[in-house]
């Protein structure tokens, strides 16, 4: 291969470079319905520039696709998102957005390997898109939190009827978040991560 002067190989940006203090990384994975925030979660948090596999959508996922609720949305994942945050010096957490679409849940087998937990989005306006992704969590055993997406015009529900209207379990953490928001989204993942961390330890 001829290389000319001009022909420079770089590697990656200083700023994606993982800081020389990482002695631990773990991998989160971000779930939830169609349209629920995923891809705009690990874009506001990542710290690197995030990897998406957004493609504008289609004729071909009409009647097979169910985008009740969010007709406007013109893109979609068809693989995954991927971003990355440091929670400390030593702590960075790898962060892998799933696909929302039934029809793309095959690769949520890929995804999950090795995962630690996850964070499951769900939007007020459509719980319905919620519920195989929770049970589709629970039969692999891979513990959880549940956000709730703020959208403007999503309605509000008290914490205890949405955990009612999930069959959550008490002990699984639920919060508000703004995916959009930087401080929110990592404020998601500190949940997760003392959850997980509860977990791992128990009281006593």
């Amino acid at each position: 291969m001829d290389f000319r002067d001009s022909d420079t190989i770089t590697g990656p940006r200083s700023e994606d470079v993982l800081p020389d203090t990482a002695t631990s990384a773990v991998k989160i994975v971000i779930v939830g319905g169609f349209g629920v925030g995923k891809t705009t979660m690990v874009g506001s948090v990542s710290e690197i520039r995030p990897l998406t596999t957004e493609e504008t959508m289609t004729q071909a996922g009409v009647g097979v696709d169910d985008n009740s609720g969010v007709e406007t949305k013109t893109a979609t994942t068809v693989a995954m998102d991927f971003g990355r945050i440091s929670i400390s010096e030593r702590l960075v957490l790898y962060l892998f957005g799933t696909p929302g679409q039934e029809r793309f849940w095959f690769l949520w087998n890929g995804l999950f390997e090795g995962a630690l937990g996850a964070v499951v989005l769900v939007d007020t306006r459509r719980l319905e898109v919620s519920f195989d992704v929770i049970g589709r969590l629970e039969e692999r055993g891979v513990p959880f939190v549940v956000a709730v997406n703020t959208f403007p015009d999503a309605p509000h529900h008290p914490v205890e009827a949405l955990r009612r209207a999930l069959d959550l379990p008490d002990e699984v953490p639920m919060i508000d978040c703004d995916a959009r928001l930087r401080e929110s989204s990592r404020d998601t993942l500190l949940t997760l991560m003392r959850y997980l961390h509860a977990l791992a330890v128990p009281a006593g």
